[in-house]
């Protein structure tokens, strides 16, 4: 029988990658943070000294828990077009690009957002092994399915996110130079170079949680060059940050208070889309220490 002191030390030693499996999952850091957690509470109540690999068990558990979050999500969504924007993961526009460009390759929003229409079964098969490298034959129990219906939970998964996700820049100098041209013609109020720095097919998706008409999601250049003059008009300071790894900006309003968090997609010169977090609740839940220091 493993010591209490052994089990937590080793769990410490696993938090980072469950709480990695359980953000991707969920998209949301502080439902990642209770899913883990939850796994902490079942391993103190598990004999587990004939597990071999303890991390794969935790990973089990934790995917478990958040499979359970998913499908009680999914519940209680009535509405299919309710807009949700993934808890961002925000860090200072100056890090050092060749790290930042991988993670934004592996948890952009853009990528999120297409996890987001997935069935939970799907989700979790394409996470589990696209992104974390586990075998069906390990992910069949958590589904309830064979190892080949759980092969094909995963194939179609990836096949809505190759059709969905977008292929985004990821040279950050770039996507600057996108964003700085963006503000700067929705600042002197131009429409013309607004529209002309937009992809055609461009969404925009603005989460404000139980706020009353703050949940949309706009699509096309001319629709949302609209609302990103209506957005500069508001007298807004914005700070460059890092997105989930992409360039993005925080928004405050003149006494301070956190107004939004925006993440920018670009692909072929072009902002292709734009995630808005304005959801006062989730807003204040945040961890801003990463900009703040």
């Amino acid at each position: 029988m493993h010591t209490p002191e052994w089990l937590a030390e080793q769990f410490e030693e696993h938090r980072a990658h469950l709480r990695a499996v359980g953000y991707r999952m969920l998209g949301s850091a502080s439902e990642a943070e209770d899913a883990v957690q939850e796994s902490w509470l079942r391993l103190g109540r598990t004999d587990v000294s004939a597990v071999e690999n303890l991390r794969a068990w935790l990973t089990t558990v934790v995917a478990r828990v958040c499979l359970d979050m998913l499908r009680t999500r999914a519940s209680r969504r009535e509405d299919s077009l309710d807009v949700r924007v993934p808890d961002p993961v925000i860090t200072r526009a100056d890090r050092d690009p060749e790290s930042d460009a991988m993670l934004a390759d592996s948890v952009g929003l853009a990528l999120l957002v297409v996890l987001e229409t997935l069935e939970p079964a799907e989700r979790l098969a394409f996470v589990l092994h696209d992104v974390f490298g586990m075998t069906f034959d390990e992910i069949a129990p958590i589904v309830e399915r064979s190892p080949a219906a759980a092969r094909q939970l995963a194939s179609r998964a990836r096949r809505r996110v190759q059709s969905k996700a977008p292929n985004p820049e990821h040279d950050l100098h770039q996507q600057r130079r996108v964003v700085d041209a963006f503000l700067a013609a929705a600042r002197d109020g131009d429409f013309e170079r607004l529209v002309a720095v937009l992809d055609p097919e461009i969404v925009l998706r603005a989460d404000g949680g139980a706020l009353a008409g703050a949940s949309r999601i706009v699509r096309g250049a001319q629709a949302v060059a609209a609302q990103a003059s209506t957005f500069s008009r508001l007298g807004l300071s914005n700070q460059f940050v890092l997105v989930n790894g992409n360039i993005g900006l925080v928004s405050r309003r003149s006494d301070g208070r956190l107004f939004s968090v925006l993440g920018f997609t670009i692909a072929g010169g072009k902002v292709v889309e734009i995630d808005i977090l304005a959801d006062p609740e989730r807003l204040g839940r945040l961890d801003l220490s990463a900009i703040e220091s």
